[in-house]
């Protein structure tokens, strides 16, 4: 059965969550569509993350990006949206993204968005804001 754009983004428990290590992933083929024009854009995105309690499994990622190609979204926005929808999934101990736009109209766009987790004065990380929503 082939696979369809999702929303959900699945996980799984982080397997060395004693240690700091960062996780990352680009991913080139992302699009979504310009909400003035309609047209076609696209972008590459580098995902950097040291996990706490869980990571985010590939393929829903896949899939979770692949559901913005027919959504409008301007570059600032969808680059944050998909932080705090990664952030709320996994509850990370830090989080970065960056959104690579490739040119349009002679501009190309870099937005980067961090996520990091508060340290309550124990010294240990709490939940995060966002992470607790939902």
């Amino acid at each position: 059965m082939p696979s369809k754009p999702s929303k959900t983004l699945e996980t799984f428990p982080n397997p060395h969550p004693d240690r700091d290590y960062e996780i990352e992933f680009s991913c080139p083929e992302f699009t979504c569509v310009c909400p003035m024009t309609g047209q076609p854009d696209f972008a590459t995105f580098t995902i950097t993350y040291v996990p706490d309690k869980t990571c985010v499994e590939l393929k829903s990622l896949k899939l979770y990006l692949w559901s913005f190609r027919d959504e409008g979204h301007f570059h600032e926005d969808v680059t944050n949206i998909i932080l705090n929808d990664l952030v709320r999934a996994t509850d990370p101990r830090r989080m970065s993204i960056v959104g690579q736009f490739n040119v349009r109209g002679g501009i190309t766009t870099t937005v980067r968005a961090t996520h990091e987790k508060p340290v309550r004065a124990n010294g240990k990380a709490k939940a995060s804001p966002v992470a607790a929503r939902n």
